[in-house]
């Protein structure tokens, strides 16, 4: 095989993914999260290693697999064998253009996209194509964009955007990416709303009483002016969240961003975060 080329079984091969095995995912009790991943193979790499570090029992993974990076088989694949594993997947805007001509996406993620659609095969395709856009575990709901209208790829920008997703469900905790951006909202059974931006490994008790929308940032394309890559563990024992970050080489990823053909800002922009 010709070096740098992706063997399709190599996912398979990696150590990291063999403790992340449970046999149901939605009964671990710490659990790893992962949002936006965009095929960047050393951010989620990282990510990977970090959060099995820590303990984590336990995958979600919520959508974007791919779409401006430069490892989409890759990303596929180790999704795949991560679901296979007992990890829990939901279906992104990017995951869903893969098949979907008609989704709109920018100038810039419409080049990546026609350029990642000629390196899937069959198989990956139909495993995004065939992912769910919402999953449910107890009081916790998983989704890519918002809950009120999942298909429908809505940002979570400010308090009335997360207002709206926190009323469609009755989920004690809603866990969403798409924004790129890590935030945290709640609202009281009186109405009485809460919304910062979490801090970087600061445990977060997510109080009973009161219903959250936990806004993840990217693994693999940050936007909140930090390059690092976002991902974050929840402990389902303690119900106490924590955000994280962790450095990765930025410059194998922008490399292969740059490599493949792909518009070059999609490179720059993983240096400052935006």
């Amino acid at each position: 095989m010709p070096s740098g080329q992706f063997d399709k079984g190599e996912s398979r091969k990696k150590n990291y993914m063999l403790p992340f095995r449970c046999k149901r995912w939605g009964e671990c009790v710490l659990i790893a999260l992962f949002a936006d991943i965009h095929a960047n193979r050393p951010a989620f790499e990282a990510c990977l290693a970090a959060a099995r570090a820590q303990g984590a029992a336990s995958i979600v993974l919520l959508g974007d697999y791919v779409g401006y990076g430069g490892d989409p088989e890759w990303s596929v694949a180790t999704v795949m064998d991560l679901v296979a594993q007992g990890a829990a997947a939901v279906r992104g805007n990017h995951d869903n253009a893969v098949g979907n001509p008609r989704e709109q996406l920018n100038l810039e993620a419409q080049i990546a996209m026609e350029w990642t659609r000629n390196k899937l095969g069959t198989a990956e395709r139909q495993f995004l194509a065939a992912l769910p856009l919402t999953l449910s575990a107890g009081d916790y709901l998983y989704v890519h964009s918002e809950a009120s209208n999942p298909s429908a790829w809505t940002y979570v920008r400010d308090v009335d955007d997360a207002i709206r997703s926190m009323k469609a469900t009755s989920a004690h905790v809603t866990f969403c990416g798409h924004i790129h951006r890590p935030a945290l909202y709640s609202i009281s059974v009186t109405g009485k709303i809460t919304a910062f931006t979490p801090s970087t490994n600061g445990p977060v008790p997510l109080l009973q009483g009161r219903r959250w929308l936990a806004v993840l940032g990217s693994v693999g394309q940050p936007r909140d002016g930090n390059p690092a890559a976002a991902y974050a563990l929840f402990d389902t024992q303690t119900n106490i969240l924590t955000y994280c970050r962790v450095p990765y080489d930025i410059d194998q990823a922008a490399g292969q961003i740059r490599k493949n053909g792909l518009p070059a800002s999609l490179a720059e922009r993983l240096y400052v975060g935006r």
